[in-house]
């Protein structure tokens, strides 16, 4: 393992977020602060508990959620994406590194914005309402979890896509309402028969659902679901990103 290659390409990418610190951090904490001062205030006047919980406090965790799964993948598909964009890639291609450094490099430095966006989202929110985590070292887990799988997912839609169009595709129209139809400002209890069966087949609702387990012990699918869920997604990811370095799938066309 050459760490140092590792520790270049970490270091090249967390100094590029901190650059654009108002893109990279301010905006994204902004906008999940407006979500729930909106949410919070609109919706909470009418709905005050939901499973005993406030609903300012009971939205909090699918807020963090939300916005790890988004910047996750929007960090790594634009940090692999760019050097593909302005050709510097062939001269990682051709260094003498992995493609496990390069993954580690890339993937590691887009999950750990993410957790540090999420965590000061977790510290924001605990001006607003009172907060509780029952179980702290599980909701470490999902949050370092998910930001790794959807880190990986986005690095791989930063090697496939040839555009900028569709570097934003499967953030803005696949994964975002995914994650609002996925349980992020409701419980699916509150659905009607039907739409509950629907929204099982959804899988960010087993990332959102053992998340707020972790906070409040109460979540709208089992524990061992949302874990199995999210290291099924792992394992794919990982499979996928194996294949493209394997045959150099749109990184040496």
């Amino acid at each position: 393992m050459n760490y140092y290659s590792v520790r270049a390409i970490y270091l090249f990418e967390m100094a590029r977020a901190g650059r654009t610190v108002m893109q990279s951090i301010v905006s994204p904490v902004l906008s999940t602060s407006l979500y729930f001062i909106v949410f919070g205030a609109a919706i909470g006047s009418r709905i005050t508990e939901i499973d005993g919980i406030s609903y300012g406090a009971f939205i909090v965790p699918g807020l963090i959620m939300l916005m790890l799964l988004t910047q996750s993948v929007s960090n790594a598909s634009f940090g692999i994406y760019f050097p593909k964009f302005t050709g510097t890639i062939y001269e990682l291609l051709s260094a003498p590194v992995s493609f496990i450094e390069v993954l580690l490099g890339y993937v590691g430095a887009a999950a750990t914005k993410s957790i540090l966006i999420g965590l000061i989202i977790l510290a924001t929110a605990g001006l607003f309402v009172e907060l509780q985590i029952a179980h702290p070292l599980w909701m470490i887990t999902f949050l370092v979890l998910t930001a790794l799988t959807f880190s990986l997912l986005g690095f791989i839609i930063g090697i496939w896509a040839d555009d900028f169009e569709k570097l934003q595709f499967v953030p803005l129209l696949i994964i975002t309402p995914l994650a609002f139809l996925g349980g992020t400002f409701y419980s699916i209890d509150m659905l009607p028969p039907f739409w509950q069966t629907v929204t099982l087949f959804n899988p960010v609702l087993y990332l959102v659902s053992g998340f707020r387990w972790s906070f409040y012990g109460t979540a709208d699918v089992s524990l061992a679901a949302s874990v199995g869920m999210i290291m099924v997604f792992l394992t794919l990811c990982l499979l996928a990103v194996w294949w493209i370095f394997r045959t150099g799938y749109r990184l040496r066309e």
